[in-house]
């Protein structure tokens, strides 16, 4: 008899090991496949305000989605489309798509505009007068020497201080200017040093990135360019680009709720959403 219990209790202990491994391979198995969401790493490079900024406001939205971005700063307008044709960035944010037009149309590059994001007005400062139209005769007039600085011709003719050609585009200089009835003359400067200009100008066309920058406070700009300018900062990126899923999830942050309410509580109407 104990001989027979002794079996039966072995058994007993056996299927019951046999019954909690059981249970523990169904738990196993039940378990969820781990994802293969492998994390994407994007290079951006930006100028350092707004839009290195306006983009670490959605950076950590995006690396929940599995997109971590680096931000590479900038403080010129060459070196951000050199990087990017060369694959030593993913995408680029600090210009509009007249400048990257002719960037690439004069370098004979294949960059594109995956989405516009904001729109930086260019602003006419002074330290010298409070109000255009006691600009005197012959004022220096401190301007962009970027190829796009007909942006800045564009908002003094606006402003009713000169006249352009017919048709001058966006690369405009002071020689497609056919009516200066003040005999404005003109100083081209690269576009980061105008704050500096306001000491010897009588007035600057500083664009609102580099304004801010120079803690320049927009109000105290005496004209703006109208909010229905063309000129709306994009990403760019290389062509073909702009399909890849990473860079669709990049422009999706940027032009989500959550960036326009920051580009509208940040920068108080200085900076304005283009979305």
């Amino acid at each position: 008899m104990k001989f027979k219990k002794t079996i039966i209790a072995s058994i007993a202990v056996l299927a019951l090991t046999g019954f909690i491994t059981g249970c523990g391979d169904e738990k196993k198995a039940a378990a969820p496949a781990p994802k293969d969401s492998k994390a994407v790493t994007l290079k951006v490079g930006v100028s350092p305000v707004p839009h290195a900024e306006i983009l670490g406001a959605v950076k950590d939205k995006l690396a929940k989605e599995g997109v971590n971005v680096k931000i590479i700063e900038f403080t010129d307008y060459v070196q951000p489309n050199l990087a990017l044709n060369d694959k030593n960035l993913d995408a680029n944010y600090f210009q509009h798509k007249p400048y990257l037009d002719e960037f690439a149309r004069s370098r004979n590059l294949k960059l594109v505009s995956a989405g516009a994001i904001h729109l930086e007005p260019m602003s006419v400062f002074s330290k010298k007068i409070k109000d255009l139209k006691d600009l005197p005769d012959g004022a220096r007039v401190a301007i962009p020497n970027d190829p796009t600085n007909g942006g800045a011709l564009l908002v003094l003719q606006s402003a009713g201080l000169i006249k352009l050609r017919d048709g001058a585009p966006i690369t405009a200089t002071p020689q497609d200017i056919t009516e200066n009835k003040k005999n404005l003359q003109f100083s081209e400067l690269e576009a980061p040093q105008l704050p500096r200009s306001l000491e010897d100008a009588d007035i600057s066309v500083i664009n609102i990135n580099f304004a801010l920058e120079a803690k320049l406070n927009p109000k105290d700009a005496i004209f703006t360019e109208s909010s229905d300018s063309p000129y709306a900062n994009i990403v760019a990126v290389r062509e073909g680009d702009e399909n890849r899923p990473e860079i669709k999830k990049l422009i999706e942050a940027l032009t989500s709720q959550e960036s326009k309410d920051f580009i509208e509580k940040k920068y108080n109407g200085a900076i304005k959403a283009a979305f």
